[in-house]
C-alpha cells in the first residue's frame, strides 16, 4: 500500500521533484472533499481526517479552511466515537470544494515534512489505535481539537490541527507511539485554547468594567 506522500503527490500531481510543481492547467474544477474520500478508501478516518488537518498543521497560513475543516473533523471524530466503521458526511459537505492549485502549494510544502515522520512510523503499541478504549479516547480529544479549528480565534487552529495530524497518521500506520504523541499534542493544544479563551473573556471583562466608569 502506497505512503501517504506518495497518495498526496500523486493526487496533486506532483511529479519527482516536488520543489518544482507541474501547475494544473487553467480553469481546472477544484477538489472536492467527495473526491478526498475516495481517495482514503478503506483507510477511510485515518487518511480523511489527516488530510483535512494538513493544511492548518503546516507553518503557511490556511486562512479561511480552519473553520470548515473543523466541522468536518468534528463529524467524523464524533462518528468514530460513536463506533462506525466507515464515515458518513451529507452530500452539502461532500460537495466543499479545494483550489487545486492551492491544494498542490500544502501538499508540496508539507511533503518533506510527512517523508521524516512516515520513515519512523510502523506498526507498534497497535492496541492504543485499535481498542474500543483506545478509539474513544483519541475520537474524543480529536473532537475537541474540531471544535477548537471552527473557533475564530488566533492561536486555536495550529497546534489542534497538529494534533489531529500526527492522531490520524498514527491511526493510518497502527503506530501506537504515534497516537500517544499526538495525544500530548491534543492535550497540549487545549490547554493553549481554553488560556486563550480565558484570556480573551478576563480582558473583555475588563474592557467592560473600565468603560462603565
Amino acid at each position: 500500500m502506497a505512503r501517504l506522500s506518495q497518495e498526496l503527490a500523486r493526487f496533486a500531481c506532483l511529479p519527482a521533484h516536488p520543489e518544482q510543481p507541474e501547475p494544473y492547467p487553467e480553469g481546472s474544477p477544484p477538489i472536492r472533499l467527495e473526491e478526498i474520500l475516495k481517495l482514503a478508501g478503506e483507510r477511510s478516518f485515518g487518511l480523511f481526517l489527516a488530510v483535512l488537518s494538513f493544511p492548518s498543521a503546516l507553518p503557511l497560513p490556511a486562512p479561511g479552511y480552519s473553520t470548515p475543516f473543523g466541522v468536518v473533523i468534528l463529524l467524523l471524530a464524533l462518528q468514530m466515537l460513536a463506533g462506525r466503521t466507515t464515515p458518513w458526511l451529507p452530500p452539502w459537505v461532500l460537495q466543499t470544494s479545494i483550489e487545486r492549485k492551492q491544494f498542490q502549494k500544502w501538499v508540496q510544502a508539507g511533503i518533506p515534512w510527512l517523508q521524516r515522520i512516515e520513515k519512523v512510523a510502523c506498526p507498534r503499541w497497535q492496541p492504543v489505535c485499535t481498542s474500543r478504549l483506545g478509539q474513544v479516547w483519541l475520537s474524543t480529544l480529536i473532537s475537541l481539537m474540531g471544535i477548537s479549528m471552527i473557533i475564530p480565534v488566533p492561536g486555536t487552529n495550529t497546534l489542534p490541527a497538529m494534533g489531529v495530524f500526527v492522531t490520524a497518521f498514527g491511526l493510518l500506520e497502527e503506530d501506537g507511539i504515534l497516537c500517544s504523541l499526538g495525544s500530548l499534542i491534543c492535550v497540549a493544544a487545549g490547554l493553549l485554547t481554553t488560556s486563550i479563551l480565558v484570556g480573551l473573556w478576563l480582558g473583555g471583562t475588563t474592557l467592560l468594567d473600565w468603560l462603565r466608569r
